[in-house]
């Protein structure tokens, strides 16, 4: 099974992936949360996260998309980051990046001929299995990543899952 891969770091904002992390976790996807030396991370909003894994301990060849999440990314604005994302961007692995997880794509090169939130006045962008998005649409977000991943059982599945998570709608 491919594995969903989610680099958290310490400051990262958490309520931006949460809810992506649902929608894996409610589908059966195997998840994989890890930062740079594999220790638990404390998010932005102040909450201590153990990680699975240590990001060199991944195998690329399994990873089927992979996650960045805003905060003070220059904890993660490495050498060893940027050439796993340009290797996961040459095998067509779906990467997507919220808020300054954008910058840290843009660092990396990997926003180059590619339309963002950073070329264009966008709230979210999906542009060759790039997908970035504002701080803000943390919820068209995750669903966009999902949609991409092909999560959604059908279109109804998809306009209950809008409807219920972005308009706030009671489950019939």
């Amino acid at each position: 099974m491919m594995k969903d891969v989610f680099l958290v770091y310490d400051t990262s904002c958490f309520y931006e992936i949460v809810i992506l992390n649902y929608f894996m976790s409610f589908t059966k996807c195997e998840v994989i949360l890890c930062s740079l030396d594999g220790k638990a991370i404390r998010t932005a909003e102040g909450y201590s996260v153990n990680v699975d894994t240590a990001l060199d301990e991944i195998n690329l060849s399994e990873v089927r998309s992979f996650i960045v999440p805003g905060g003070d990314i220059s904890i993660i604005n490495n050498k060893e980051v940027k050439n796993i994302l340009q290797d996961l961007k040459k095998k067509n692995v779906l990467i997507a990046g919220i808020c300054a997880g954008v910058d840290l794509l843009d660092d990396a090169g990997i926003l180059r001929d590619i339309k963002s939130t950073h070329s264009t006045d966008e709230d979210i962008m999906n542009d060759s299995k790039i997908i970035t998005s504002r701080a803000n649409t943390y919820v068209d977000f995750a669903i966009e990543v999902a949609k991409e991943l092909e999560l959604f059982e059908d279109d109804a599945d998809l306009e209950e899952t809008i409807d219920f998570w972005k308009y706030h709608k009671r489950m019939q």
